[in-house]
């Protein structure tokens, strides 16, 4: 699976892909409103990339992870997760720190979007961000996903602390 943008390339995950997926998967510092990120060891990465790739061969696979890649550079990953649902999925992103802020995050979820809904005809898609998480709202907004709900009981990976949660949602009904 190859995903183009005007920008970037998207393509599956693998664990060749160990030591450039640890600067982003592995930075407590830069990503401490997400639930499944950081990593905590190298190890943990290595497991993750090595299930991802056990789970793209599926023939159904329940989530895809892909790799960002900005001239040949690997700069970050974006999921499609399905969670029993085939008639949406459910988007993530995460970038290298230096790579935050240029449009990169937007520009893949826009690429992930269009090919599943015209390959897989996916008509809905979601997101969820912490609701402090201001630069993944910006991103979601972006898309022209709507926010559905705020609800509690969110644990981010690095904090015990209970948090509130945004869900959008975006439909083949919706302009972006």
């Amino acid at each position: 699976m190859i995903i183009r943008t005007n920008r970037l390339l998207l393509r599956l995950l693998t664990p060749e892909d160990l030591d450039s997926t640890c600067r982003y998967a592995l930075d407590k510092e830069s990503i401490p409103m997400m639930v499944y990120f950081p990593k905590l060891s190298r190890l943990e990465v290595a497991e993750f990339l090595h299930n991802a790739q056990k789970e793209a061969a599926k023939e159904r696979p329940d989530y895809y992870e892909l790799a960002i890649l900005r001239e040949g550079e690997h700069i970050g990953g974006i999921s499609l997760y399905f969670d029993g649902y085939y008639d949406r999925g459910e988007l993530g992103w995460l970038l290298r720190r230096d790579c935050r802020g240029f449009g990169y995050a937007e520009e893949a979820a826009r690429g992930v979007m269009q090919y599943f809904s015209e390959v897989f005809a996916l008509k809905r898609f979601i997101a969820q961000c912490d609701t402090e998480n201001s630069s993944s709202r910006r991103v979601i907004q972006k898309l022209g996903m709507r926010l559905v709900e705020v609800h509690s009981g969110r644990k981010n990976r690095c904090s015990d602390e209970e948090r509130q949660e945004e869900l959008y949602e975006w439909s083949c009904q919706d302009k972006t």
